[in-house]
């Protein structure tokens, strides 16, 4: 990882950073979602919060459960040395909406309505926080231009690709929220969006592969995948009449700072993998 500066004996990387502004950010914007929707601000802030961390969790058990479980088992201390990598972001959705459903149904909250809320934020605050993130893709096959070299390799910038990809997601659903036909069309398209990014992004990554070409992540996103589809058009067939503009508030919130984040995002993107990793990987 690459290191910004130290405090005392512990160094400050770029993924920290990048993670933590992500988090910041998409918790900015779920209050503000919150608030547009009518929904309790303090709940809602802490059901995020709980949200992220226990997402943290499911990523972690997730990648011990699906993809190493032998080198976990022989060792178990390696579990808790998260520093090293090894997050499965699919273990992350699974993990954090089990406990969404829990959540909603204990305070007694709208599970659709509060699901909408938070995937604006958790999407734009992904996308942040796979900017610092440093392991690179597989190595290209051809002179691309848009190739990073590192150690006298060319690579495929698998990250950059993941945060352009996600802000696209990001934007899709920014857009749909006035015009969603039910409470908790958004979260299914999160879901299925963001297992189609990693679909594509496991291409230029490499993960053990389970069937053919195909990484026990392709098999979990195809998985992901299917079951939104078809919760999508089981939703949508049976809230014909529901238009969820209906039961908002309309709240000052331009867009005007999202738009600039999204710019920020991706700026910040290109100037870490072409201009940092330059000095950082030679």
């Amino acid at each position: 990882m690459v290191e910004l500066f130290n405090i005392g004996h512990y160094g400050i990387n770029l993924l920290g950073v990048t993670t933590a502004l992500g988090m910041l950010i998409g918790l900015l914007l779920v209050q503000k979602e919150g608030k547009r929707k009518r929904l309790d601000e303090d709940t809602i802030m802490n059901l995020s919060i709980y949200t992220v961390l226990l997402g943290i969790l499911g990523a972690r058990l997730g990648y011990i459960i699906f993809f190493d479980p032998s080198k976990y088992l022989e060792n178990p201390v390696e579990i808790f040395n998260i520093t090293q990598g090894g997050l499965s972001i699919q273990g992350a959705i699974i993990v954090a909406g089990i406990f969404v459903f829990w959540y909603t149904k204990k305070k007694n909250l709208p599970l659709g309505k509060t699901a909408d809320t938070i995937v604006p934020g958790v999407i734009l605050g992904q996308a942040i926080g796979r900017v610092g993130c440093d392991v690179f893709g597989i190595p290209m096959k051809g002179n691309w231009p848009w190739g990073v070299m590192v150690r006298g390799e060319l690579m495929h910038p698998a990250q950059l690709y993941e945060v352009a990809l996600n802000l696209i997601l990001f934007l899709i659903i920014w857009k749909r929220r006035y015009t969603a036909k039910f409470e908790g069309e958004l979260f299914y398209i999160y879901i299925i969006g963001f297992a189609v990014n990693r679909f594509i992004v496991e291409f230029f990554r490499t993960n053990p592969q389970a069937v053919g070409p195909f990484s026990i992540a392709h098999v979990l996103s195809l998985a992901i995948i299917a079951a939104g589809i078809l919760s999508l058009i089981y939703n949508r067939n049976k809230n014909d009449d529901f238009h969820v503009s209906d039961n908002i508030e309309e709240v000052s919130l331009s867009g005007s700072w999202v738009y600039g984040v999204i710019a920020g995002t991706f700026v910040l993107a290109v100037i870490f993998y072409y201009g940092i990793h330059f000095f950082y990987s030679r």
